[in-house]
This record gives C-alpha cells, sequence and structure tokens, in this order.
C-alpha cells in the first residue's frame, strides 16, 4: 500500500465485526464488512504486501486468529497464540489465553499482546506463534493485576523503528518494559510514573503502574507518550523517565493517546472522568490537543455531541494518520467521527456501529 493512500484508508474493529472506511475527500464510507457478529479485539492493517491480520474474541471458542493475503478481500484462519503446559504449583493467573489485545509488526515480525499479560512473536505472520518465555517468566510478573479486566494485559507494543531488537511494551497493571536485545532480557522503565490509586507508599512502585497506552513518535521514537490511570506522561528518552503533564484542560484521565507521526512534541486525548464515573466530562465529548510538548493544550468540540453524551474512548480507539491531520476516533457506544484537520472540527462518519474495540489507518 503505497503512503498516498494511507490517509484514505481505515479499518474498525468492533464487537460484531470488522468494518473497512474508504475516504473520498472529507466523506469516510463503510467499503466492506468482515466477521459480521463476530467481536474483533484488534487488527493489523494491512503491510506493505497487503497481508494484515485480525484477532476475534468468541467466547466460548476462545480466541482466534484470521490472516488476509490481499488487504482483507478474503480471510483464512492461521494460528493462535497458545501457552506452554501451565507446571503444576505454578503462581499466578491460570496460563491460558483470554485475549489478543495488541498487534504490531516490524521488520518481519508480529507481536502480540495478550490478557494475561504476555507477548508472542510471530516469523511466519501468524502461521504459528513463540511465547517470549524471558518476559513471562520475570519474577515481578507475580505482583502485575489486571486494571479493567481480571488479569494483566498487554495493550500497547512499541518497536524502536531505529534499531534492531528494541521493543517497549506497557502493560496493565505491570508498568512498562523494554528489551534491546530481541527479547533475550528485560527492563521495567517506568521510572516517574505515579499510581495515586494505590496506598502512598506504593504510589511510585514502577511493577504496578496502570499505563492505560503508551505510543511513540515514528519519525522522533525517544519521544513516547502515555495515557496513565493516573494522569498524562511524556519521555523524552526513550522510556529512561517519564515526566507528568498537568496542564490539561477538562481531565487528565482517559484511556487513548495518539502521537503526530512527525512532530513528537503533538498529541491527542480524550478525556474523561475517572473511576467512579467513566464518560465524558459534564456528558460532552472532547478531544484535547498539545502542539508544545504538552506545556500548554487546546480543546476541541466543534462536530462532536455536546449533550447526554455518555461515550467513552477506549485504548486503541484514537488513530492518526500518517499525514498527521486526519484522525478517526470511536467510542464504546457505537459513535465514529472524523477529523481532517487535526483534530480541530469532527464530522459523524455512524452513531450506530456495534461497540468500538480498535481504529486503525491503513
Amino acid at each position: 500500500m503505497s503512503s498516498s493512500t494511507r490517509s484514505d484508508r481505515a479499518w474498525v474493529a468492533t464487537r460484531k465485526g470488522l468494518f473497512e472506511l474508504q475516504r473520498k475527500g472529507a466523506d469516510w464510507r463503510i467499503a466492506r464488512l468482515n466477521f459480521l457478529g463476530d467481536p474483533v479485539s484488534m487488527l493489523l492493517p494491512p503491510q506493505a504486501d497487503g497481508r494484515m491480520l485480525a484477532a476475534l474474541n468468541l467466547g466460548h471458542f476462545g480466541a482466534k486468529v484470521h490472516a488476509s493475503d490481499d488487504a482483507g478481500a478474503s480471510w483464512q484462519e492461521v494460528a493462535t497464540p497458545a501457552f506452554p503446559p501451565q507446571p503444576e504449583g505454578a503462581e499466578g493467573v491460570p496460563w491460558k489465553l483470554v485475549q489478543i489485545w495488541a498487534l504490531e509488526a516490524e521488520r518481519g515480525t508480529v507481536w502480540a499482546g495478550t490478557l494475561p499479560g504476555a507477548l508472542f512473536r510471530s516469523s511466519d505472520f501468524g502461521r504459528s506463534w513463540s511465547l517470549v518465555e524471558s518476559l513471562w517468566a520475570r519474577p515481578e510478573r507475580h505482583q502485575w493485576f489486571g486494571g479493567g479486566y481480571d488479569v494483566p494485559g498487554i495493550h500497547s507494543i512499541c518497536p524502536h523503528p531505529q534499531r534492531d531488537g528494541e521493543l517497549l511494551v506497557a502493560i496493565s497493571c505491570g508498568g512498562v518494559w523494554v528489551t534491546r536485545d530481541d527479547g533475550a532480557s528485560w527492563s521495567l522503565q517506568a521510572s516517574g510514573m505515579r499510581a495515586p490509586y494505590m496506598p502512598p507508599e506504593g504510589a511510585d512502585d514502577q511493577n504496578i503502574q496502570d499505563p492505560h497506552r503508551v505510543v511513540r513518535c515514528p519519525a522522533a521514537p525517544d519521544v513516547l507518550w502515555c495515557q496513565h490511570h493516573g494522569g498524562i506522561w511524556r519521555s523524552g528518552d526513550n522510556a529512561a523517565s517519564w515526566q507528568e503533564v498537568t496542564t490539561a484542560p477538562l481531565s487528565s484521565f482517559g484511556f487513548a493517546v495518539a502521537v503526530h507521526p512527525t512532530d513528537p512534541q503533538r498529541a491527542w486525548f480524550a478525556p474523561g472522568q475517572a473511576d467512579e464515573r467513566r464518560l465524558p466530562v459534564d456528558a460532552a465529548l472532547a478531544v484535547n490537543r498539545t502542539r508544545d510538548g504538552g506545556a500548554g493544550f487546546e480543546t476541541f468540540r466543534a462536530g462532536l455531541p455536546q449533550q447526554h453524551c455518555y461515550d467513552l474512548v477506549y485504548r486503541h480507539g484514537l488513530a492518526v494518520a500518517d499525514d498527521g491531520e486526519h484522525l478517526l476516533m470511536g467510542s464504546t457506544t457505537g459513535g465514529l467521527w472524523a477529523s481532517a484537520d487535526g483534530g480541530e472540527h469532527w464530522a459523524e462518519v455512524s452513531l450506530t456501529l456495534p461497540p468500538i474495540y480498535a481504529v486503525r489507518f491503513g
């Protein structure tokens, strides 16, 4: 897929299928629907050769993975990540796949983050998977716990585009972990994050942080943004340290964050009320954008519902295209909105989709 078309196609993973969108001018339309009626928990958009993956969560029938070789025109079931047999007496969560929560690809390797908090890799585009045992075997894993789910999960996978073998993963609730040797070893790198939901003596514990979502700027990969359960954090030194951003209006709570592909100072957030509410502030949907690394923010509402709005935007429900101007945002109640000017104005695409789990551009 050429770079000139990457802002013209997008995919929306929902509770009842995978919707492919195409854009003409300012208007988006649904071009194709796959897996009608099935929950699609995550997708990997088409690679340069047209191959893509979709992860399904079929309840009683378990999690499944499907692959397409033609950018979503046809699909075939492939292998599903699977844990080895659980040793007798092993502590912690059961060694059983609950859901695939993240899919990313880099240099021929596909990575899958799961509930419970495990990382799998595939070198043959989903035909086989192997557990990254070095992370799963970390003794710190036994202190991880669920954040919204009953078990911890890996939801953010950030390969370093300029360094072979370097990968960052974020875990709810288990902090941020980095490997620089292709998964042979891992280091915990959540220094500076703080968990206000913990007792004061444990709030700075890196291993229990709940980063709701972490994204990396492709053009400046040492810059990372994090929407945390307790606020917004930014790192300018490749996760060696994190600094809290305290200037966000409305609320610093939320789940989603997107970063501009070439400008590491620019990022978008979907603010919400915290634990006791889980809805937009004052029941009015808004998007916060910073253009100066968090020193200041702008709040945009044009085109978004401003009364009786109870939509939550999940971790993967906000995406920015490679041009840095087109954005899509999907909600838990099936609302989907598009922006063509960096988030300043939004247009309704649909209000009747199934609940939206993830939005990704081609």
